[in-house]
């Protein structure tokens, strides 16, 4: 079996379509769908570009898709915090409006397609072996860990999987690391990596190969500009034409969950 993962799409339609696009010229199985397709600003449009894909699409779910449908399942969406409780600390209201914005955009069988999403996905892959694919960590959705995390934090959560490789997403940087006796490898973000600009994913089968596609940025932020998603300007600017440096993002990211 030969995957494509991708991970961290966050809506955004034009860096999917290059990735695809690429993706026409490998022999794929299967597409692995990590978290976070939501929110951003084409929900629609890439849900169905997901769907009328030619080849099987697995999905699990991110904290996007949570955040999501705990708008959806509130009775009062604006006390919702981004991790779908009404305690804790939430987002600042900005953020909070963009996935009560996605939310409305979704039609009620795209939502329930999405609640039947899991929460971790186990596939044997030829050359490799058995992998687990989860969001953040194994355990949860919201943990955020990269490539210098210490790596005695994190071997509770590594050890006694079952498995000789972990696939995760969550902080938008890729890296293969050992944790333990176990390879994790993050595939980046597809809609807005973080470090440098195009979209990251993996490739797995019958090696692990991470890869990254360039396209038209200038042509996907003019798209995104048009969209009614009320972060549109921001998006464009901060997450497609020029993404947050890589070491800014490793400060804030390897300690955060521990």
């Amino acid at each position: 079996m030969r995957v494509a993962v991708l991970n961290d799409i966050h809506a955004n339609l034009p860096a999917l379509d290059a990735v695809l696009a690429e993706l026409g010229d490998q022999r794929i199985d299967l597409v692995a769908l990590g978290g976070d397709v939501l929110p951003g600003p084409m929900p629609r449009d890439t849900l169905e570009r997901l769907r009328a894909l030619r080849v099987p699409v697995s999905a699990i779910y991110g904290n996007g898709e949570l955040a999501v449908l705990a708008q959806l399942a509130a009775a009062n969406p604006a006390a919702v915090t981004y991790w779908g409780t009404t305690s804790g600390a939430p987002l600042p209201e900005k953020y909070r409006e963009w996935i009560r914005w996605t939310a409305r955009q979704l039609r009620p069988d795209e939502a329930d397609t999405i609640r039947r999403w899991p929460k971790t996905l186990r596939l044997h892959i030829d050359g490799i072996g058995d992998a687990l694919f989860c969001h953040g960590t194994p355990s949860s959705e919201t943990d955020a860990f990269t490539r210098l995390t210490p790596e005695d934090v994190l071997l509770p959560l590594f050890k006694d999987l079952g498995v000789s490789l972990v696939v995760c997403g969550h902080t938008h940087m890729q890296f293969d690391r050992m944790i333990g006796a176990t390879r994790v490898v993050n595939a980046g973000s597809v809609g807005c990596p973080f470090g440098r600009t195009g979209a990251d994913w993996l490739l797995l089968g019958p090696d692990i190969e991470l890869r990254h596609t360039s396209y038209d940025l200038e042509a996907c932020a003019a798209v995104i500009r048009t969209t009614a998603f009320p972060g549109a300007q921001e998006f464009a600017e901060m997450n497609v034409l020029n993404p947050p440096a890589e070491a800014a993002m490793l400060e804030a990211f390897t300690r955060a969950s521990f």
